[in-house]
């Protein structure tokens, strides 16, 4: 858990420097450019995947299997599907 204290005047304008400060005057030449790992990624917390409604076809046992889980089913599947796809391409 992040504790959070009120920022104190002195840091509130420098804060408020610093946004009026233009983009071309940051140096990024100590930040790395790299794309991160689908592992990296927290989905929900800053984006949120589309969805897209699907018809699917799985076996009969596999689908009671998922129901078992409760209400929440297809969001679990929709998990299992993408920590399956996130192992797979770190494997590549």
């Amino acid at each position: 858990m992040i504790k959070r204290f009120p920022i104190t005047d002195k840091e509130r304008r420098e804060l408020k420097r610093l946004a009026d400060r233009p983009d071309s005057q940051i140096d990024y030449s100590d930040a790395p450019e790299r794309k991160p790992r689908a592992s990296e990624i927290q989905v929900g917390r800053f984006y949120r995947p589309i969805k897209q409604l699907v018809s699917l076809r799985v076996d009969a046992d596999v689908l009671h299997w998922f129901r078992g889980r409760g209400k929440k089913y297809q969001t679990y599947m929709n998990e299992v599907l993408r920590r399956e796809m996130q192992t797979n391409e770190r494997q590549q």
